[in-house]
């Protein structure tokens, strides 16, 4: 009964009755559906977005990291770099309550000035990252807490242009010592151009500070009505103060630093998640 089979087998097969080659798959084996691909290319997608944003991430902790050692060193023409290009819109910075800087070269002249006398030491460390990187991939925000200390000798004829309370009672070589902790927030807005995240907005809240001889709280008692502690931009040459040039804009956003008189606020507000810069608050 087999035997007689094959010749008809063959002959059906020659004629395209029957044929050996595979057989497409039933239904159930059938390849994706079109919104199965949509989906996995939408998983895809997300997964490449939270790659990038990572990656943006850790380039905007390297960046404010490099500008922190580089300004502790006061190769400070290089922290010009870090900055937006000139001409970019809406650039400023804010270093106290006398007000914002939105003109390009008196932001980027506080690097570009700064000496480095001898005997003088700036050592700021930086701690606390809270990074938010826009969902569109172009802006970022980043809050910092630093602390540090800043020190120097001070000629004694330079020292009559700033008040007593800078300075510690002992002298060093016939000079002036001003020996500080400093306890500041950085509230920075990052741009990317070309590739690259630079700075765009720079806010320097001030928290408190201590000269070693006093301490904070007597500090504060001193110099919170006065306004030479917001109007110093650096002790320069000789440890004579250079003042802040007049700003451009009145603040928008008010530091509160340490007073005897008042409590604490949240005045650097934490960076959340958001889509677009327009969509968020400006340092």
């Amino acid at each position: 009964m087999i035997t007689r089979c094959k010749p008809v087998l063959a002959i059906l097969i020659a004629c395209g009755v029957l044929s050996l080659a595979p057989q497409p798959a039933a239904a159930d084996d059938a390849p994706p559906r079109d919104q199965e691909i949509a989906a996995l290319r939408a998983e895809v997608a997300g997964l490449r977005h939270m790659a990038e944003a990572g990656r943006d991430r850790g380039e905007i902790e390297n960046l404010f990291s490099r500008y922190m050692y580089l300004h502790n060193a006061f190769h400070d023409p290089e922290i010009i770099a870090l900055w937006v290009s000139k001409g970019t819109p809406d650039v400023h910075a804010q270093y106290s309550n006398n007000g914002i800087y939105t003109d390009w070269d008196k932001v980027v002249a506080y690097h570009a000035q700064r000496p480095n006398p001898k005997g003088k030491l700036t050592f700021h460390y930086v701690t606390t990252p809270l990074i938010e990187v826009a969902g569109d991939g172009w802006t970022a925000k980043g809050l910092w807490i630093m602390s540090g200390v800043e020190s120097g000798l001070t000629d004694p004829q330079a020292a009559k242009m700033a008040p007593d309370f800078m300075y510690e009672k002992t002298m060093i070589d016939g000079k002036r010592v001003w020996m500080h902790t400093v306890l500041v927030k950085y509230g920075i807005d990052f741009l990317k151009q070309d590739g690259q995240w630079k700075i765009w907005h720079f806010h320097c809240f001030e928290v408190a500070r201590s000269p070693h001889g006093i301490g904070w709280i007597p500090f504060a008692a001193q110099s919170e009505n006065n306004p030479f502690s917001d109007d110093l931009m650096y002790f320069g040459e000789n440890g004579r103060p250079v003042l802040m040039p007049k700003p451009d804009a009145p603040v928008t956003m008010r530091n509160n630093p340490y007073r005897t008189d008042t409590g604490q606020t949240l005045d650097a507000p934490p960076p959340v998640p958001y889509r677009t810069f327009a969509d968020t608050f400006t340092y």
